[in-house]
């Protein structure tokens, strides 16, 4: 397994579209390896292909506390989503430090393919429903921050290209 390089906003990349997976073989698998072993080194909780510069339609998750409950959804269809809507604040890997509230469905059905490639649904409440629609949104070039104003928007794009210069200085700092 391998640790990949998660992009950060306002990296254009992020807003790419998915493509689907043409099929479940070696390469996707270890891709959702790769992709759940950045995710736990990073202290998230889902991952979308997209934020590791992989554009195809594959999601990581896993809620639990002691992590050990991994899910990958290739593929991922939204079925249903509830009426009922709840604000919470999300935050992503793609946007490290900010957190802000996005309002999203409090129920969801999705099928998607398993690791083996067969087609499963899943019903999910609560922070997996909030958790996938998250990550479904990236496959969709769509990132929390989209749902903000603009306003908003901008002074986080202005952070966070400010610490990345910080990062990028003290990175050459270091090296000299």
């Amino acid at each position: 397994m391998a640790l990949l390089p998660i992009l950060r906003f306002p990296d254009a990349r992020l807003q790419r579209i998915a493509r689907p997976v043409p099929a479940v073989d070696a390469r996707i698998r270890q891709l959702a390896a790769d992709m759940l072993e950045t995710m736990y080194e990073a202290k998230g909780i889902g991952l979308a292909a997209t934020q590791v510069n992989v554009h195809e339609q594959v999601i990581v998750i896993d809620i639990s506390e002691e992590k050990n409950a991994p899910q990958v959804l290739i593929n991922p269809q939204l079925l249903w989503a509830s009426d009922e809507r709840i604000k919470g604040d999300e935050g992503c890997l793609s946007v490290p430090g900010v957190y802000d509230g996005v309002e999203r469905a409090t129920a969801v059905r999705v099928r998607a393919l398993d690791l083996d490639g067969k087609a499963r649904e899943i019903e999910a409440d609560g922070l997996l429903a909030v958790c996938i629609q998250h990550e479904m949104d990236h496959l969709k070039g769509r990132l929390f921050v989209d749902y903000l104003s603009a306003l908003k928007r901008g002074r986080i794009r202005t952070r966070l290209l400010k610490a990345e210069r910080e990062e990028r200085r003290k990175t050459a700092e270091e090296a000299a």
